[in-house]
């Protein structure tokens, strides 16, 4: 049986009940004003005991794992010590099931005073399957519970406040559709919910904390931000990392965010504040920042030692104000309790959490083969038939690639007020009144693919966000993981990289990382791709392989009018994240056209499509160099040669079968792409021809891709840096006369 190992110490010796004790004058006059205080909401000796219970129960989890941590019993360890106060009286004035929770790390006071139990934590310690957070997927204090709205936390310092946003955003949308008449089903919301987001002091450094703040005050977003200020993050003090080492100091002149202030090792003043704070939002619905300082009695982490940085004095003192010792020295002396009740409620509580430590320990591993799912939705498969729908084509064969998707979004969005549209000018108008204006055409995206979206939804469906990439995935995977459908834009791939953490660290893990509780089904359009003449280094990158490699993201990439259609209405239907990704040079080309393939015309992902018939080679492709392909086989077939083409139309998943299937037949292969030679993707699909096909090739595999450099901006220059037909026709030549 493992033991705890008490680093906690008691605010003074256990004395006589009857035992008078001699408090000087000043002492005297703070018990009085905290009690009074106390009185003022009403706070009985059960309430204040209560919050002491919390106190006491958090610090001896926290005690607890970290005996298991030194036993191999987990594996990290990281406290919330010293912010019991605030988070024990949040969790007494919030509602659990009602309001929306993002706890970071420090908060195990609010998830266990919301009803996740100390067994459920010491279960995550260990990695074990009572873990209700994760399953075993995730480290230790990364809170979650789907029944409790404790929305699933990451690693990733800052990314959550973008998320409190899309959770707020949801719930006001959800009301805005009600109000119309729209039928939400089984979405729910409350009009008078609110969205609690936490952090350290030195997240608050963070980009996506001032984002967050300035969309929460723009948009008057019902979300409190809590700041838990312990004065250092890891080592660095906050004074190096805050103007005037205040955050609320530097936030005191943002227009429409009201700003409190308390000391958060104490639960009484706590809970007077986050009752004004919480009554201010139900009330105003308006954002709030409540800037709380604490303590951090324990180190950083248990791989840092504070004593390394920090004076015995500063220690010292630390210990005097650290709410596990102040609060119940102040219980004692004001008469609420008397030293034997605080001995026996600290004894029942080090037992009730001995007792779930020891069950936790007992408790089963989740079976390895469990650990691949809840990658993609085990409900809707993107892959399967059920996307497979004949096209029913009406009208010319005259539609561009743009103006299929175009046609598309206006389509689906008409048809499920559940979907949500929004980025950098994708919009007709921000004023929605000009939308009655029959003089003004609308903005409709910089290359007019979401034109006239807008007139077609409901109110609220549409909108332009800031001109800040993180934002707006940010935003979005709030929104998914209550329910609703974002189908957002990137505006220029280029400058997607800022919100590559949202992406990468956010949404292509929350299912998993919640073991299926959540879920984040969008859909990412971005315009991509070069020959474009002028488009140079900042306007032309193409770089799918950087999001194929990411487990839980699906990524298409169609080359025709057609496929982008029935593609999209996959992404928008199913139920996985999806990057969408539009070659700028194809959205308006001629060749690429087609006829309306009507509005059920829907393609699976992972199935290619076989441009033509070969017997002598095969060419696998997508996006841009597809049509270059059928340029170079023409060449060919002049030579007498026939090529096989493959257009793979989705690259994560992509295709093998039909890849094995054409070199059954031709024995030779050249795989086209235009991204950078080293590491794209074409050298993933040669590394699986060369495992599972090797005797299938009479020929080595060869690839045709942009030379490994930054587009320049001249255009002779570009189209030496980029595959061209020609470079094709030479590799086709060398492989068919290996």
């Amino acid at each position: 049986m493992l033991e705890e190992t008490n680093t906690s110490e008691t605010a003074s010796e256990t004395k006589s009940q009857n035992q008078k004790k001699s408090i000087d004058p000043k002492r005297q006059k703070l018990i009085e004003d905290k009690l009074k205080l106390a009185k003022k909401y009403n706070l009985k000796k059960e309430d204040l005991v209560g919050l002491l219970r919390n106190v006491y129960l958090s610090r001896k989890v926290d005690d607890f794992e970290i005996a298991m941590k030194m036993q191999s019993k987990a594996f990290f360890q990281i406290s919330g010590a010293g912010h019991e106060g605030i988070l024990s009286a949040t969790a007494k004035v919030m509602k659990p099931a009602h309001d929306w929770f993002i706890g970071y790390y420090r908060d195990r006071a609010l998830c266990l005073g919301l009803g996740v139990t100390p067994y459920e934590m010491l279960c995550q310690a260990n990695g074990n399957t009572g873990d209700t957070s994760g399953y075993g997927r995730q480290m230790p204090a990364h809170w979650g519970n789907v029944k409790l709205n404790i929305f699933n936390k990451s690693s990733c310092t800052g990314t959550q406040f973008l998320h409190a946003c899309g959770l707020a955003e949801a719930g006001i949308f959800y009301k805005q559709l009600k109000d119309q008449g729209v039928d939400i089903g089984d979405a729910k919301y409350f009009d008078d919910e609110i969205v609690y987001v936490s952090t350290g002091d030195g997240t608050t450094s963070q980009g996506e904390f001032w984002e967050s703040i300035t969309t929460a005050c723009v948009n008057s977003l019902p979300v409190l931000y809590m700041v838990e200020d312990n004065g250092y993050a890891i080592s660095v003090p906050v004074s190096v990392q805050t103007p005037a080492g205040s955050i609320s100091e530097c936030l005191k002149n943002f227009p429409n965010l009201k700003i409190f202030t308390v000391n958060g090792s104490c639960p009484i003043e706590s809970y007077a504040v986050m009752t004004e704070a919480t009554e201010y939002i139900r009330k105003n619905r308006k954002p709030v920042l409540v800037h709380a300082s604490v303590t951090r009695p324990y180190s950083h982490s248990m791989s840092d030692d504070h004593s390394f940085y920090r004076t015995k004095e500063e220690l010292d003192q630390e210990k005097i104000e650290d709410v596990f010792n102040s609060y119940p020295k102040l219980l004692v002396d004001a008469g609420i309790m008397s030293e034997d009740e605080k001995t026996a409620l600290l004894t029942e509580v080090t037992e009730e959490v001995r007792e779930a430590m020891n069950q936790a320990i007992k408790t089963e591993w989740p079976a390895a083969e469990t650990s691949l799912d809840h990658l993609y939705s085990e409900d809707i498969d993107m892959t399967g038939s059920d996307f497979a729908t004949d096209p029913n084509f009406t009208g010319k064969a005259d539609v561009a690639l743009a103006s299929a998707i175009n046609t598309v979004l206006k389509s689906e969005f008409a048809k499920n007020p559940m979907l949500r549209m929004f980025g950098e000018d994708v919009a007709d108008f921000t004023d929605k009144a000009k939308l009655c204006n029959p003089d003004l055409k609308g903005k409709g995206g910089v290359f007019k693919v979401t034109h006239g979206v807008q007139r077609v939804s409901k109110e609220g469906q549409v909108f332009n966000s800031p001109l800040a990439e993180a934002n707006i995935i940010g935003r979005a995977i709030g929104m998914a993981a209550r329910g609703i459908k974002p189908v957002v834009e990137i505006q220029f791939f280029d400058y997607i990289w800022t919100a590559y953490m949202q992406l990468k660290n956010e949404m292509a893990t929350l299912r998993y990382r919640s073991g299926g509780d959540y879920k984040c089904p969008m859909v990412v359009r971005v315009p991509i791709g070069g020959y474009l003449r002028g488009g140079a280094m900042y306007h032309s990158q193409t770089s799918e392989s950087l999001f194929t490699h990411i487990p839980g993201i699906r990524v298409a990439f169609p080359s025709n009018a057609a496929d982008a259609a029935g593609l999209l209405r996959t992404a928008i239907r199913g139920d996985d994240p999806v990057m969408f990704l539009e070659h700028k040079h194809l959205y308006y080309q001629g060749y690429n056209r087609s006829a309306d393939p009507g509005e059920e015309y829907m393609i699976p992902f992972g199935k290619a499509r076989k441009v033509q018939e070969g017997t002598d080679a095969t060419i696998v492709a997508w996006g841009a160099l597809v049509q270059k392909s059928i340029e170079a086989a023409k060449k060919l077939a002049e030579e007498g040669h026939s090529i096989e083409i493959l257009d793979l139309r989705t690259v994560a998943p992509f295709d093998m079968e039909a890849i094995k299937e054409s070199l059954q037949k031709t024995n030779r292969i050249l795989i086209c792409h235009e991204e950078t030679k080293a590491s794209g993707f074409a050298g993933e699909i040669a590394a699986r021809i060369n495992e599972e096909c090797f005797e299938a090739l009479d020929a080595p595999i060869l690839r045709i891709a942009a030379k490994d450099c930054h587009i320049p901006y001249c255009p002779s220059n570009e189209e030496y840096i980029l595959p061209q037909t020609e470079d094709i026709v030479a590799e086709l030549r060398k492989l068919l006369n290996y």
